[in-house]
């Protein structure tokens, strides 16, 4: 879990073990070594013991269910809303589709131990206590899991009771009640070292004789990959997500490289999925479930089901998609490319197969490609492409290609297939970039369908539509009878979006049917976003008084006239760096990405820029200015050491300008970034 600077429970190791272990004897606490250990009596504790082989936890990435991203520690978590859960596993097919896990997560009990020093389930969320909660989790056919932290306390600012110093103790609690599965968080750790500290847990669990799944929670600050293996199950790589398109691309990007790591039984954590919350759109959602997937991550549900979409239950149930995260290998995809945010990740798959992830991060649709070859497969005539998504198979002589929507991810799982001449061609329908539309005035359009199968797409033709009202003509032909491997059908398109059309994204639909030689049929649809805009003024402009295009913030909404307060709308204080505040601008928070539409007829774009001082000593950032596809200035990496920073960019004749801020290396942990006094010269 993750807290704001003034609300912050971490302990960043300002204690030594030495220290710490003082400290809890002074508060009456036993220490990992003292009475919690069954060998106290005898001297130290037991000295770790090797990883069990074979014990056949977690063979596979868990998948289930986590309350905190939906509830935090509001009052809508409790007995009701998890039974509720479990309910809707079995109801909705999640169950049969491999979720097995129903977790709670911290603020379930109460704020003081017993007289004993047991736990004590809060009696208003769980009137009947926690063991009758997992007795019905699993009289569904699930399991069941819980929270508590390495520490004093737990996360929460309540401050309920941790483990530390009591963890032989309360694993026998949760084995009493059933529990499945740990989660065991990092916070008020009093500077323990983490490895001694999960080390014991990890004894406590296994000196109960019960199976526990063991998730270690210590946000990847001491590279668990390198030393868990042996201790849990899984470990979280990265702070915590939150439910924007931002935080979940940092996360992935962080997560991305630990492939080397993850294996059966021990998975890379990069936390829990955001689907369903509605932070997000459901193409970046399907992206979310797409390369956790990939990564062979576990699949923990974050969402409240009984509020979730029917659109977010069809991502979360895609089978096929999860088949790529359960598949009995064990791979973690591994990235073959990446350039410009248009990314290639693949991964090895059981039956020699390979899972495609072409994923595309930036603000408009992108070409992505790789060949079977590069995707590690053997040289064959033809290959057979199955569309995870789509649930449609193609044949290809040997590209993976696609046109993937801004933000969104074509899954593909390619093989060597004897059959692939029974498939029809796969073909790729691409796009100059989407217009840029002014109410009332015709743009153009040309998209071109490029048959990569082995065998000719016959009767080939395309369509493209939009809202009602709007004009939409081929002005060359959309029709082909036969396009030979290799070959493409472009065709222009004029479009008008009618005079009075409200300024905003819209969604054009680009669908290609075709045939193959042997009669099959096959139909693909592209989903176009296309923006209504306004001319820029003329003259000097604040764009935080200007509607932005497209905006992405790793913690919370990018705030006008305000700093970054990572969650709430206008919950940051003033946009104020180096002590100097400014009444104007954008407060940011990387990965931050904020287009303007600019239509040619600007010159500047400048800004004061810095960290903001409500990060207080943390976090690391670069600006940077792009003019179209061109960056036309940026930064240094600024610390909150350094004063306000001006910035300026020649952006004459883009069309488009971005506000991009990039994390300094260090994740992003506290990098709130301001564009103080950002003007727009037309």
């Amino acid at each position: 879990m993750r807290h704001l600077p003034t609300r912050s429970t971490r302990a960043r190791g300002a204690l030594t073990a030495l220290a710490a272990v003082a400290l809890l004897g002074a508060a009456g606490l036993a220490t990992p070594a003292t009475a919690d250990t069954p060998a106290a009596a005898a001297g130290p504790a037991p000295a770790p013991t090797a990883a069990v082989p074979g014990d056949g936890l977690a063979l596979t990435p868990p998948m289930g269910f986590n309350n905190w991203n939906s509830t935090h520690c509001r009052a809508e978590f409790d007995e009701a809303m998890v039974k509720g859960i479990a309910d809707l596993f079995v109801e909705k097919g999640l169950k049969d589709a491999g979720y097995q896990y129903v977790n709670i997560d911290d603020c379930w009990a109460l704020p003081k131990r017993d007289a004993d020093g047991k736990l004590v389930p809060d009696p208003v969320r769980f009137p009947n206590g926690i063991k009758a909660v997992a007795d019905y989790v699993h009289s569904k056919g699930l399991k069941f899991g819980i929270y508590t932290s390495a520490g004093t306390k737990t996360c929460d600012g309540n401050g309920f009771p941790g483990a530390l110093g009591h963890e032989y103790s309360d694993a026998r609690q949760f084995a009493d009640w059933g529990v499945d599965y740990l989660k065991y968080d990092n916070c008020n750790n009093q500077g323990v070292d983490a490895k001694g500290r999960y080390l014991t847990m990890r004894d406590a669990l296994r000196a109960t004789g019960r199976p526990i799944v063991y998730s270690i929670c210590e946000w990847g600050e001491n590279k668990p990959w390198e030393w868990a293996g042996d201790v849990g199950q899984l470990w979280r790589t990265t702070y915590d997500i939150n439910d924007s398109w931002g935080s979940m691309l940092s996360i992935m990007k962080q997560n991305l490289p630990l492939s080397q790591y993850a294996g059966p039984g021990r998975w890379n954590d990069p936390d829990m999925l955001e689907v369903g919350n509605g932070g997000m759109s459901d193409t970046e959602y399907r992206s979310h479930f797409s390369m956790w997937s990939m990564m062979a991550a576990p699949l923990l549900i974050g969402s409240d089901l009984r509020k979730a979409t029917p659109a977010a239950f069809e991502i979360l149930a895609n089978r096929e998609v999860i088949a790529v995260d359960q598949d009995p290998l064990g791979k973690q995809g591994t990235v073959v490319s990446s350039s410009s945010g248009r990314w290639v990740v693949v991964k090895e798959l059981a039956d020699g197969s390979r899972a495609v992830a072409l994923f595309n991060e930036t603000d408009s649709a992108q070409h992505v490609s790789t060949t079977a070859r590069a995707a590690g497969l053997q040289e064959a005539d033809a290959y057979t492409v199955r569309d995870l998504w789509q649930h449609t198979t193609t044949n290809t002589a040997g590209t993976v290609s696609a046109t993937v929507p801004a933000h969104g991810t074509v899954l593909l799982r390619l093989a060597v297939d004897d059959r692939w001449a029974s498939y029809p061609p796969a073909v790729e329908t691409a796009l100059d970039a989407a217009p840029h539309l002014e109410a009332g005035r015709t743009a153009e359009l040309t998209t071109t369908v490029t048959d990569l199968g082995r065998t000719p797409a016959q009767d080939l033709s395309v369509a493209l539509t939009g809202p009602a009202g709007w004009r939409i003509e081929a002005a060359t032909p959309r029709t082909d009878g036969t396009v030979p491997t290799g070959a493409s059908l472009a065709t222009r398109w004029r479009l008008t979006a009618p005079a009075g059309t409200p300024t905003g994204a819209y969604t054009l639909m680009l669908t290609t049917e075709h045939r193959s030689p042997l009669g099959v049929s096959a139909r693909s649809a592209l989903p176009v976003l296309t923006h209504v805009v306004v001319a820029p003024p003329t003259g000097t402009s604040y764009l935080s008084n200007l509607p932005w295009l497209t905006a992405t913030n790793g913690w919370g909404p990018v705030e006008r006239d305000a700093a970054n307060g990572e969650n709430e709308a206008r919950d940051g204080g003033p946009l104020t760096i180096g002590g100097t505040v400014f009444a104007k601008g954008l407060g940011a928070h990387a990965h931050s990405d904020v287009e303007f539409y600019t239509g040619g007829a600007c010159t500047t774009v400048s800004a004061q820029v810095g960290l903001d001082d409500e990060s207080g000593a943390r976090g690391t950032v670069a600006f940077e200015i792009w003019a179209d596809g061109r960056k036309a200035a940026s930064t240094d990496i600024l610390t909150n050491a350094a004063p306000a920073q001006p910035l300026k960019a020649d952006i004459t004749g883009a069309r488009t300008v971005r506000l991009v801020v990039a994390d300094g290396g260090d994740g992003i942990d506290y990098d709130h970034a301001d564009w103080a006094d950002a003007k727009l010269s037309c």
